[in-house]
C-alpha cells in the first residue's frame, strides 16, 4: 500500500529541495545592501508611530472593506462573461438585478461620505 504514496512522497520530496535550493541561491547570491529607509517599518499606509498600540482612524478599514466589496464584483463578472450565451436571458436579468443592487450601495455609500478621505 505504500508504494502507491511513492511517487507522491518523491515529488513533495524534490519540491521541498527545489524549493530550498532556489531559496538559499537568492539568498547568497542575491544582493544585500541594507540602508535606513529598507530597514525602516512601514505598516498599513501610514509612517510608523512611537507607540504600536495607537488607533487608526475607521475610515482606512472602511474604504477597505468596501475596496474588497467592489473588487469580487469583478470576480462573479468574469464567469458571467463566460457563460453568458448558456444561461440566456435569465442569467442576463439575473445580474443586471445584481449589477443594479451594487451600483445602489455603491450611490449610498458615496452620497454618506464614507469613501471620502479627509
Amino acid at each position: 500500500m505504500l508504494t502507491e504514496y511513492a511517487p507522491i512522497l518523491i515529488f513533495l520530496a524534490v519540491a521541498t529541495i527545489v524549493g530550498l535550493v532556489l531559496l538559499s541561491l537568492g539568498f547568497l547570491l542575491g544582493p544585500n545592501r541594507p540602508d535606513d529607509e529598507k530597514l525602516s517599518p512601514y505598516e498599513c499606509g501610514f509612517e510608523p508611530f512611537e507607540d504600536a498600540r495607537m488607533r487608526f482612524d475607521v475610515r482606512y478599514y472602511l474604504v477597505a472593506i468596501l475596496f474588497i466589496i467592489f473588487d469580487l464584483e469583478i470576480a462573479f463578472l468574469f464567469p458571467w462573461a463566460v457563460s453568458l450565451d448558456k444561461i440566456g436571458t435569465f442569467g442576463l436579468l439575473s445580474m443586471a438585478l445584481f449589477l443594479i443592487i451594487l451600483v445602489v450601495g455603491f450611490i449610498y455609500e458615496w452620497k454618506k461620505g464614507a469613501l471620502e478621505w479627509d
